[in-house]
């Protein structure tokens, strides 16, 4: 028990001692003084004894041993109690033990910062005061706010780093730039929209035109009639003129100058910019703008280099003349300038009385005096009145021809004649109009169209002579058209016969044909369909409860046990239901109440007691067993099959399969052989495929063509295999490389063609003729290009023999010049003398010392 009291009391004393030096004393913040204190200790010191120990000696007696004494030490252990001294650490005023830190402490605790001496705060950047509990006012930022801020231009700055964060619009360090040119907005990044070089907002962004445009992206010119900058100054051009946008000149338009364009082209000058020459003779005055000439009276023309037409004066030439008998009309002022023999104003007088002429007036006028105007004074030459012409106008206008002098070409047409006064036209018989252009309109013919067609059945009528020309379902027979086609007859002359069945009406017109009710199709040889009926089997069937429907009228064939007009009503009468289920039947699904019973599947008759004989799925008739054949089959026990081209109920409906194709009897499908599609198994298979339903993929390569039945390759010329995929042989060509090539001496065969392709040294169409080889090397010499392989080979072979040639030619100089060095040899001989080198003077091998020397020549 005490030995644990002893170990308890060590182990607080060395706790307590590690507890005192955890703090660093090399710490400013850690002071420290000196303290003393008893400890017990066991001490060692050295104790004297006597140590006895022998040595040699002379007594004989202790066998020459003598005991001696000394004074040992040896170390011995006793107690004590001890004073010491240690350093005791411990924190300075104002600081406190933190584990084995001394840290400062102030008395108000330091809010955003920390306490870096009694009671003195280091605020972080951005708050100041004692405690760090005050942000930094606007302008000052760091620790304990104690820098000015730089930011410029209303940029607010960062209380803890001081950076300036710049309001839109700038940039920079402190905020003291503008946006760089075409950037606006927050750090200068939204890149401007402006467009023709307009300024950007560095703020906004806005957009600042340049003089000449608008818009809020300025992409617009200035609108018509302003210029300038915001487009605020009008435009003063004049007479149409245009205004540039930016500078405001005037852009004048044809005929106008001066810089507002108020001014037309000077005299002689026209179009933009007066920069044409006009053109215009005789005193024309030219249109400023276009350069038109308005001429002077007297004149034409696009130049008025023309006088007024014969006939006309005056300005634009637009007054008519009023001279007679041939006289001249001046082309500015009208006046008559008269031919020899008339007088007068507008020399509408003759110099003679009528009837005469000659200088004298002596002589009688020769012309007929009903189709004469006039005579010549002098002459006596006649003047034709219209529609007269010849010498003495005795003869009427030739055909084509009236008028005064027969001059005015007739515009009549379609053979009619003319005329020869006013030049109407008198039309032929079937035309019509001022000019007989026109046909008779429908129904009416003969002269002018007057009289009235009497033809029948819309056939047409001869404008000319009312003759009919029957239509189609007509018969040539009379003179109207008015008999019809008889039937079974149709189309022109009611040479055509109608294939219409089922008494089908037949049109006489084009033959096709009405079917009578309950029949369709183009010749109305298939029944309607089951379900439908009348006329286009356009009706649906009113029975009910498995009824049938006659196609012809609709009338309903009920099935057993129902009866009415739609099978709608049942023959069973009430109360029999426990009688017809004790003797075998079931009653009809679809009915309540008054329902009806019919015998089980399979038998008929009184009492269900015979069996049903129908097959392939035909319906018995309950009450005497007759078969109701399912579509496809036909048969009093529905045992036959319709035959090939008939399918449907009863086989009533034609089959329209082609190529061999299979006809369905049930719905009339075609099931389409190899090799064939479509719905009437009328197309091939499409390029590539082949077989049963098209569904084979062909193999045929080369080119070659792929047969749509069985799928076998129709090889090109120069191709075999199964898939075309071989080429002739060595030796074969043409069509199933059938034929043999008759090429010659080593050539080629074209395996298409069988041409020859001639080896070196060969030529002509088999290559069977030889060629010389500077022939073949001769620029001039014709060569077929399929032989360039041949002149390759040539030049190959001529390459080897020149090679060949350089090898002799170095072998044979090598040759001589070995005989030359042999022939040098015989002519010097060398001589060799010898002295005597060496001396044995003993059996040891010893040597004198004479020299050796040799002599050469």
């Amino acid at each position: 028990m005490g030995s644990l009291v002893v170990l308890s009391t060590l182990l607080l004393i060395l706790g307590w001692t590690a507890h005192v030096w955890t703090l660093n004393p090399d710490d400013p913040n850690v002071c420290s003084h000196w303290e003393s204190y008893a400890v017990t200790v066991q001490e060692s010191y050295a104790h004297p004894f006597d140590q006895i120990y022998y040595t040699r000696c002379t007594d004989i007696l202790n066998w020459f041993k003598c005991t001696k004494h000394r004074i040992s030490y040896k170390t011995a252990y006793r107690r004590g109690v001890r004073t010491m001294y240690r350093r005791r650490s411990q924190c300075c005023p104002g600081y406190f033990e933190s584990g084995d830190l001394c840290v400062p402490l102030c008395t108000e605790e330091c809010v955003h910062g920390r306490c870096v001496s009694p009671d003195t705060c280091q605020c972080e950047p951005g708050w100041g005061g004692l405690d760090c509990s005050s942000g930094c006012e606007s302008d000052f930022w760091g620790p304990h706010c104690s820098n000015r801020c730089q930011c410029q231009n209303g940029a607010k700055c960062n209380p803890i780093t001081g950076a300036c964060v710049c309001t839109d619009g700038y940039q920079g360090w402190r905020c003291e730039e503008l946006c760089e040119p075409g950037y606006y907005g927050k750090a200068c990044q939204l890149p401007c929209q402006c467009l023709n070089g307009a300024s950007c907002d560095h703020e906004t962004g806005e957009c600042i035109c340049a003089p000449g445009y608008t818009g809020a992206f300025c992409g617009e010119r200035c609108p018509y009639g302003s210029h300038g900058l915001q487009c605020e100054q009008g435009c003063p051009c004049q007479n149409g003129g245009t205004c540039h946008h930016i500078t405001g000149d005037c852009f004048c338009r044809a005929g106008w100058t001066g810089s507002v364009c108020g001014q037309p082209c000077p005299v002689g000058k026209y179009g933009i910019n007066c920069s044409k020459d006009c053109s215009c003779r005789n005193g024309g005055l030219c249109d400023h703008i276009t350069g038109q000439c308005q001429c002077a009276a007297g004149f034409s023309g696009r130049r008025c280099q023309d006088d007024c037409p014969v006939g006309t004066y005056g300005p634009q030439c637009n007054q008519k003349c009023e001279c007679h008998n041939g006289a001249k009309c001046h082309h500015i002022n009208g006046a008559c300038l008269c031919e020899t023999g008339f007088k007068g104003p507008n020399c509408q007088d003759r110099f003679c009385p009528p009837g005469l002429y000659g200088l004298i007036c002596d002589k009688y006028c020769p012309c007929n005096a009903t189709n004469t105007v006039s005579c010549h004074p002098l002459s006596g030459e006649c003047t034709c009145t219209a529609g007269w012409t010849g010498i003495y106008c005795n003869e009427t206008c030739p055909p084509g021809y009236y008028g005064e002098g027969c001059m005015l070409p007739c515009s009549c047409t379609n053979g009619a004649d003319c005329h020869p006064i006013a030049g109407t036209c008198m039309c032929a018989p079937g035309f019509m109009g001022e000019d007989c252009a026109t046909d008779c309109p429908l129904g009416l013919f003969g002269p002018s169209c007057m009289s009235t067609c009497s033809c029948h059945n819309h056939a047409s009528c001869s404008p000319v002579d009312g003759s009919c020309m029957c239509r189609e379902g007509t018969a040539q027979v009379g003179v109207d058209c008015s008999i019809l086609c008889s039937s079974g007859l149709w189309g022109l002359g009611c040479n055509q016969s109608c294939l219409c069945a089922n008494g089908a009406a037949c049109d006489p017109v084009d033959g096709t044909c009405t079917c009578s009710p309950g029949w369709k199709g183009i010749h109305c040889d298939n029944v309607c369909t089951q379900g439908y009926w009348g006329n286009n089997c356009s009706l649906s069937c009113p029975c009910q409860n498995g009824g049938s429907c006659s196609p012809e009228d609709g009338t309903c064939v009920c099935a057993p046990g129902f009866r009415g007009t739609s099978c709608k009503r049942s023959e069973c009468s009430h109360g029999m239901h426990k009688c017809l289920m004790q003797i075998g039947l079931e009653p009809v699904p679809g009915l309540h109440g008054r329902a009806c019973w019919v015998c089980l599947g399979g038998r008929y008759g009184r009492a269900c007691a015979e069996i049903c004989r129908c097959t392939n799925n035909g319906t018995c008739n309950p009450i005497d067993g007759s078969c109701q054949c399912f579509p496809g089959w036909i048969g009093h026990d529905c045992s036959q099959a319709c035959p090939s081209d008939r399918w449907g109920p009863d086989c009533l409906n034609s089959c329209n399969c082609h190529n061999g194709a299979q006809c369905s009897a049930y719905d009339g499908e075609c099931r389409c052989g190899p090799g064939w599609t479509g719905l009437y198994c009328t197309q091939r298979c499409p390029s590539g495929f082949y077989g049963r339903d098209c569904s084979e993929v062909c193999r045929c390569q080369n080119g070659a063509e792929c047969d749509h039945i069985t799928g076998l390759c129709a090889c090109r010329t120069g191709f075999i295999g199964t898939s075309c995929e071989q080429k002739c042989h060595s030796g074969t060509f043409g069509y199933g490389c059938q034929q043999l090539c008759e090429c010659l001496n080593n050539a080629t065969c074209d395996y298409v063609t069988g041409t020859c392709y001639c080896s070196l040294g060969y030529k002509g169409i088999r290559c069977d003729q030889a060629s010389l080889m500077m022939e073949e090397l001769n620029p001039y010499t014709k060569i077929s290009p399929a032989r360039g392989s041949e002149r390759q080979s040539a030049g190959a072979v001529m390459g080897i023999i020149f090679l060949l040639l350089i090898i002799m030619a170095m072998l044979s100089l090598f040759v001589w010049y070995r005989q030359r060095q042999r022939e040098k040899g015989h002519e010097i001989q060398p001589s060799v003398s010898y002295s005597q080198a060496m001396q044995m003077t003993n059996t040891d091998y010893s040597l004198s010392g004479e020299n050796c020397f040799c002599s050469s020549i």
